[in-house]
């Protein structure tokens, strides 16, 4: 499945988003097959971008340096093939011994994951934002270690609330519908608020709302949809839109196109990702503008987090130490961070936060990831109820917001 956090750097100037099929079987950093030390370990990971398999092989030369008793065999595979692949390993007993991957709630219920703490030290598990550890947890048991993060801010154009009298950037659902609609009110094709509740990525602007207010689509055993917690950010969507806060038809338009026209200097305020900024650069790099916290009902910080995770199978338990040896060597600040910067993901360790909060285009981003909150990923319905936000979230266009939550619960329901 491909994942929504393939993107480019966020602070160059485009991202990068090429999948490559680098390799067909496990292989060494420097494309040597044979075992060179007493213990090896096979690592399948995906192609983030162009240059994923060289950053791994200079994580591989760096561990084997200081471990030359462990060999370790890599093996890159585009998004399209990955689930595949592995799901044809685990068939034939040939498991990856560490596996970069999305969905884990599987596997970690077929009892063919180490617990996470069983495969880092302490200090590193400690290292990992609260949040995202949450994240990786199936029955209070944390399965997979957090290894990159996506998170979401408010892009505003600063010149826009100028002209519209809006002093400063919103904090508030109120403040917001105030500056938006003065904004568009600017008249010349200019919009408030980009609202997109097409098909591309309804689920995100729903989260964006419906927790923004208190609410939550759900947890790892229930789906909530319809809880009552929802119903305020359902509201405030078709007031944003009933009010001409937002651009025309938001129900069909999605993030993608509807960003560009922000990076022309369109719309007033638009919920963008780090490589929005990658995109301004290169479409409108004069582009007055500032990112802040997303508004939510009451101030509250919160923000919507994505992440990718890395996860060690019990295939045998002789190499248990050499991978806690490796997973520790990956997440020291050193190796870690350079990694992240290279690929353009967020750290999910508080160190690798730490360590780049002097980057200016990251620091909006970096600021709210202790406020994560997340999809029910590990719950079996998520994937139907994620259909169901992008059918049918953007009839609150046209449809009482009590109707639409109800009936997103019930596509969910039936699977």
């Amino acid at each position: 499945m491909k994942k929504s956090l393939r993107f480019g750097t966020a602070v160059a100037i485009a991202a990068v988003a090429s999948m490559t099929l680098a390799s067909c079987g496990f292989g060494g950093g420097d494309g040597d097959d044979t075992a060179s030390g007493e213990t090896t370990l096979d690592l399948l990971v995906p192609s983030y971008s162009d240059a994923t398999q060289g950053l791994w092989e200079d994580v591989i030369d760096g561990f084997e340096e200081a471990n030359p008793d462990i060999d370790v065999k890599l093996e890159v595979q585009s998004w399209d093939n990955l689930e595949s692949v592995i799901a044809t390993k685990i068939q034939g007993g040939e498991a990856p011994d560490i596996y970069n991957g999305g969905p884990f709630a599987g596997f970690a219920a077929d009892e063919l994951l180490y617990p996470a703490e069983e495969v880092v030290s302490a200090d590193t598990f400690s290292d990992f934002q609260d949040s995202f550890i949450a994240n990786a947890e199936v029955d209070g048991t944390a399965y997979a270690l957090p290894l990159i993060a996506s998170a979401r801010a408010l892009f505003v154009n600063n010149a826009l609330l100028e002209q519209a009298g809006v002093a400063e950037a919103p904090k508030t659902w109120d403040e917001l519908l105030d500056a938006a609609t003065k904004v568009s009110a600017l008249g010349g094709g200019v919009a408030g608020y980009g609202m997109p509740l097409g098909s591309e990525e309804a689920q995100a602007e729903a989260a964006v709302w419906l927790w923004g207010g208190g609410g939550t689509f759900g947890d790892a055993t229930e789906i909530t949809v319809d809880d009552p917690a929802n119903l305020p950010g359902a509201e405030q969507v078709k007031k944003m839109i009933d009010a001409g806060a937002t651009q025309a038809d938001p129900g069909s338009t999605d993030r993608s196109p509807l960003m560009d026209i922000f990076v022309q200097g369109k719309i007033g305020m638009q919920v963008g990702l780090p490589p929005t900024v990658g995109q301004i650069e290169e479409g409108n790099p004069d582009l007055d503008y500032s990112i802040v916290p997303i508004p939510t009902q009451d101030g509250s910080p919160m923000t919507v987090g994505v992440m990718d995770q890395l996860m060690a199978f019990q295939n045998d338990d002789d190499k248990k130490d050499a991978i806690t040896k490796f997973l520790d060597y990956y997440y020291t600040s050193d190796v870690y961070v350079p990694w992240v910067q290279a690929e353009g993901f967020l750290p999910v360790t508080k160190s690798g936060a730490e360590a780049l909060s002097g980057e200016e285009a990251l620091a909006p981003f970096l600021d709210v990831l202790p406020d994560a909150q997340f999809y029910p990923s590990t719950n079996p319905a998520w994937s139907a109820t994620d259909g169901a936000f992008k059918a049918l979230f953007g009839q609150l266009q046209t449809k009482p917001a009590q109707d639409v939550l109800t009936e997103i619960q019930a596509q969910a329901d039936a699977g």
